[in-house]
């Protein structure tokens, strides 16, 4: 009998790959086998950014498919992008199975598939292949998309998915976050009612390939989520994976990182930095984009910021006339950062983000305090996690023009830094999940046993 050989599967998103990636490497480590498939596209951006290499024992090895669009097609068009896939890529998935199983004396012997790919679960299923899937965000909106029925039950959505009591407060128990259903995640990727459809349609058929699969695993910990986990006892917490996996670089990153950032943190005080970053989408206007800049100049503080080259709408970056030469070498500004080594370097102050859920396990595993600028998807309820649930930061206020002004900027950044409380829960919380996943933690276990069953 040959290897485990494991065809792992994330959604074609960097929020969904690197949590992935994070348990490839992990997988590999303990001799399993590994092909990771991602689409053409995000195969040649993960290659480009860290070529090949991406696993020390030879075990993990990169596989892509098509996604059914063209060359040059705008793959931030989400509606688009999932009808490809859904017609494209179980077909693309069977051949490829066949084809691995066809050249290597080590069989596919399970498929492990993000939950939002839930069709790629069913290919396996259709094979009689061994299924388990990973839930990359928290599990407290698994547990809300795994509600839709009720919702619709209690009148708060229509058999579409749109919402009928826009302004009704959801929370399904004491202790979890209260959402409002415009914030449902399919009502939350893009504001066409078209895709909006779609993606609710997708969530729909993902949450009946959850109930059928072998394992249900969850980057998250019972430290974080406990009551929630409660509610969904299938589904079993392994992370978070970024505290568990210090691996140096992340492999599923689709842009070279600029690591000469870390040398600039080297220079500067301890605990005085503000770190910026907003993931892989999120797009700002000009106008934000000044206030932002002139917000953080305000502040007198040192400041590493993330500006994607795409981060403009039209993609022109215009900085605020003289801020580059008044803020001199106060502001460090790089396209992509080495996000874990930054957070966890003892320079950063506190971290303005946009709360996507590996950003939000990255700055808690580090007890980093938050400033809290969500976008879309599921980041305003990781907001309510880190504000109201976990008390380690705070919100910004939008102005009369749906704008975060620089004073707002300027005076939460001050507020923050000044809460002793804050910061004292936040190296608690740090605490407690690098607990979850240390030797006999709670994640560590669940992780331990997923390997064995591999092997079995």
């Amino acid at each position: 009998m040959g290897k485990p050989h494991v065809l792992v599967i994330p959604g074609p998103a960097q929020g969904h790959v690197i949590p992935l990636m994070e348990l490839s490497r992990h997988l590999a480590k303990q001799g399993i086998k590994i092909s990771f498939v991602n689409t053409d596209f995000n195969h040649k951006r993960v290659v480009h950014a860290f070529g090949n290499n991406v696993a020390e024992n030879d075990l993990l090895h990169l596989v892509s498919v098509p996604d059914g669009l063209e060359d040059g097609e705008d793959r931030n068009r989400i509606g688009r992008l999932i009808e490809r896939l859904c017609q494209v890529m179980p077909g693309q998935l069977k051949d490829l199975i066949h084809k691995l199983n066809a050249s290597d004396d080590d069989k596919i012997s399970c498929v492990l598939a993000d939950v939002t790919l839930g069709f790629a679960l069913d290919v396996a299923a259709e094979l009689g292949i061994p299924r388990a899937a990973l839930w990359p965000a928290s599990v407290y909106q698994l547990v809300l998309n795994l509600c839709i029925p009720k919702h619709i039950d209690d009148g708060l959505i229509d058999e579409d998915g749109t919402p009928l009591l826009k302004d009704k407060m959801v929370q399904l128990s004491p202790t979890t976050p209260v959402v409002r259903p415009t914030n449902f995640l399919w009502l939350n990727l893009d504001p066409f009612p078209s895709t909006q459809k779609i993606i609710f349609d997708l969530v729909r058929g993902n949450n009946k390939a959850v109930e059928t699969v072998d394992w249900v695993l969850c980057n998250s910990s019972l430290e974080l989520e406990l009551e929630r986990f409660n509610l969904l006892p299938k589904v079993l917490p392994i992370g978070p994976l970024s505290a568990a996996n210090r691996l140096g670089n992340l492999s599923g990153n689709f842009w070279p990182e600029d690591s000469a950032c870390l040398q600039w943190l080297d220079q500067q005080p301890p605990g005085s930095v503000i770190y910026i970053a907003f993931g892989s989408f999120a797009i700002f206007d000009q106008i934000q984009f000044q206030e932002l800049a002139l917000g953080l100049e305000q502040t007198n503080r040192p400041f590493l910021w993330v500006v994607r080259e795409d981060s403009i709408k039209g993609n022109h970056l215009v900085y605020p006339q003289g801020f580059i030469e008044r803020v001199g070498n106060r502001g460090k500004m790089v396209s992509w950062a080495p996000q874990g080594a930054v957070l966890e370097h003892s320079s950063i102050a506190c971290f303005v983000s946009h709360c996507g859920w590996n950003s939000t396990l990255e700055g808690v595993s580090n007890g980093v305090p938050f400033l809290c600028w969500p976008y879309f998807a599921d980041q305003f309820l990781n907001q309510s996690y880190i504000c109201d649930i976990w008390k380690v930061g705070l919100r910004f206020e939008r102005d009369e023009r749906g704008i975060i002004g620089k004073v707002e900027i300027k005076s939460k950044v001050e507020r923050l830094v000044g809460d002793e409380n804050i910061r004292t829960r936040a190296a608690e919380l740090r605490q407690k999940v690098t607990k979850s996943v240390g030797v006999g933690g709670n994640s560590d276990k669940v992780l331990k046993d997923f390997v064995e069953w591999l092997k079995s």
